[in-house]
C-alpha cells in the first residue's frame, strides 16, 4: 500500500510540473513550417520551370540547325536557285549530277502544323530517272512570319549568294539562324 501511495504522489508531481505547448508556440511552429515548405516548393518549381525553358530552347536550336544542315549543301550543289514561286514553296533548287547528267530537283516547302501557329519545313527530292520522289520533314515549329523565315538571293561581289533566315519557336523560346550560302558557280 505504501508503495502505491508513493507512486500516486509521483504521478501527481509529474502532472503538476508537466508543461505543454501554448497556442502561441504552436502557431509560431506552424508558421515556420509553412515558410520552409513554401520556400522548398518554390525552389523545386523554379528548377522545373528552368528545365522546361532550357529544353524548349534546345529544341528550337535543333530545329534551325536541322534546317541549315539540309538547305546549305543542297544550295551548294544547285545550278539554279529559285526562291518562292507557288504558295508554300520556300525554295526550289535544280542541278545535273556531275558525270551522269541526271537532273535533280529539291523543293523546300512550309506546311502548317496541326496547331496552325507554326509550320513544318519539308524537303522533296526528285531525281529524273526515278518516278518516286523522297520527301522528309526537315524541321518543325518554324515561325511563318516572312520577316523571321525567308530565303532571298543577294548579289555579292563574288557572285550571288542565298540568304536563308529561319526562326523556330518552342514553348515561347525562339532561336533564329541566318545561313549565307553560295550556290555552285554559274547559277
Amino acid at each position: 500500500m505504501f508503495r502505491n501511495h508513493r507512486l500516486q504522489m509521483k504521478m501527481k508531481k509529474l502532472k503538476k510540473d508537466q508543461r505543454g505547448f501554448t497556442l502561441l508556440e504552436l502557431l509560431i511552429a506552424m508558421l515556420l513550417t509553412g515558410i520552409i515548405t513554401g520556400s522548398i516548393t518554390m525552389t523545386i518549381l523554379q528548377v522545373f520551370n528552368m528545365n522546361t525553358r532550357t529544353s524548349n530552347h534546345m529544341t528550337a536550336v535543333r530545329q534551325v540547325q536541322h534546317a541549315g544542315f539540309w538547305v546549305s549543301p543542297d544550295v551548294q550543289m544547285a545550278k539554279n536557285v529559285t526562291t518562292g514561286g507557288s504558295p508554300g514553296v520556300l525554295l526550289t533548287l535544280t542541278w545535273n549530277e556531275g558525270g551522269t547528267g541526271i537532273p535533280h530537283e529539291v523543293i523546300y516547302t512550309l506546311e502548317d502544323m496541326p496547331s496552325g501557329e507554326f509550320q513544318r519545313l519539308w524537303r522533296e527530292h526528285k531525281i529524273d530517272s526515278d518516278p518516286d520522289s523522297t520527301t522528309i520533314m526537315v524541321a518543325e515549329y518554324i515561325d511563318p512570319d516572312p520577316q523571321k523565315t525567308k530565303c532571298e538571293i543577294v548579289a555579292g561581289e563574288l557572285g550571288d549568294e542565298l540568304i536563308f533566315k529561319v526562326t523556330a519557336t518552342v514553348g515561347g523560346q525562339s532561336e533564329t539562324r541566318v545561313y549565307e550560302v553560295k550556290p555552285r558557280p554559274g547559277s
